[in-house]
């Protein structure tokens, strides 16, 4: 019940921030908190669920990582100063 109360305050925090950054970049911010959210849940189910995450949910948390990386900084690579 009162991990409820910093939850719900941390989406609000979120969702603030997010109507802070110009619309043609919130997508991008979106799918990378997606990303990271998807990595943080599988470190949530170790330390707080005692379920060691396996191999698969390791890959598909550095897939999930991989992917954010390169919404977030893709198009800056090779394009030069």
């Amino acid at each position: 019940m009162w991990w409820a109360v910093p939850g719900m305050a941390s989406l609000i925090v979120f969702a603030v921030l997010l109507t802070r950054i110009e619309a043609s970049f919130a997508g991008r911010a979106y799918a990378v908190y997606g990303g990271v959210y998807i990595a943080t849940s599988l470190i949530w189910l170790w330390l707080m669920e005692g379920q060691r995450p396996d191999g698969w949910d390791l890959a598909g948390g550095a897939l999930c990582l991989s992917g954010a990386a390169v919404v977030l900084w893709g198009r800056h690579i090779g394009s030069g100063p």
